[in-house]
């Protein structure tokens, strides 16, 4: 019965998605992952830089 499950999950789930809608979201969720990432070093950084002055 598994054996047969998971590749019918993974067809359904690649005929519900065009391939660049599919593309699309992966961009899409790392640039919000970047931007995440560049918000949160530059906090750090501005973080030491004022605890430095003190």
């Amino acid at each position: 019965m598994q054996k047969i499950l998971l590749p019918s999950l993974l067809l359904m789930l690649v005929a519900s998605l065009s391939s660049c809608e599919l593309v699309g979201d992966i961009f899409q969720a790392g640039f919000s992952v970047g931007i995440f990432v560049v918000v949160a070093i530059v906090a750090i950084i501005l973080f030491f830089v004022f605890r430095a002055r003190k």
